[in-house]
């Protein structure tokens, strides 16, 4: 089963910190592995305006993009950024097909067009992203510590972090009180 896509959403009792409530957006999925985006935890620091700095690129947009926080994307090359943006911007470099809705790019260009207010409409930008390698994250599943949703641009591309890990577990018409931290195999 291909995860591309869909949304991942923690069990209670995960037993990993950097995961507990996570709601993560999976970017790509097959035989060698899974690399996904935590969507819903923002860094304390930087914020857009700090990353741009170091970068090295002047923030010319008027609007609202400078109040973009920046997410922990997972564990794995926390020094890496990750753009995970709806479909209608593109830049003309290498973007990752996520869904019919979202892309994902981690090149300097759609910071750039960020940065002048040319960027795609909603995104979210993030350092590191979490990665399983093969057969790791079906394993994970099948011991409770995921339940897979399916992808919502919406909800991945949302500010609403405080909210996403509730919201996602509604969407499949879970109350997050009724979970249990321990699995049942018949």
């Amino acid at each position: 089963m291909d995860l591309s896509g869909k949304i991942l959403i923690a069990m209670p009792g995960m037993g990993d910190q950097r995961f507990e409530h996570s709601v993560i957006m999976i970017c790509a999925h097959s035989e060698e592995g899974a690399m996904g985006l935590i969507v819903n935890k923002p860094l304390p620091k930087p914020d857009l305006p700090d990353l741009l700095e170091q970068l090295g690129i002047t923030m010319t947009a008027t609007d609202e993009s400078g109040d973009r926080p920046i997410l922990f994307g997972g564990p794995v090359e926390t020094g890496r950024g990750f753009v995970l943006h709806s479909t209608e911007w593109d830049g003309g470099g290498p973007m990752m097909e996520v869904s019919d809705e979202l892309a994902m790019t981690a090149t300097r260009d759609i910071l750039e067009d960020i940065a002048a207010g040319n960027g795609p409409d909603r995104a979210v930008l993030a350092l590191g992203y979490a990665g399983w390698g093969p057969g790791q994250l079906e394993q994970e599943i099948l011991d409770n510590g995921w339940l897979i949703a399916d992808g919502d641009a919406d909800l991945a591309l949302s500010g609403d972090y405080a909210n996403k890990w509730v919201r996602a577990l509604n969407t499949m018409g879970i109350d997050p009180r009724t979970l249990s931290a321990t699995a049942g195999h018949a």
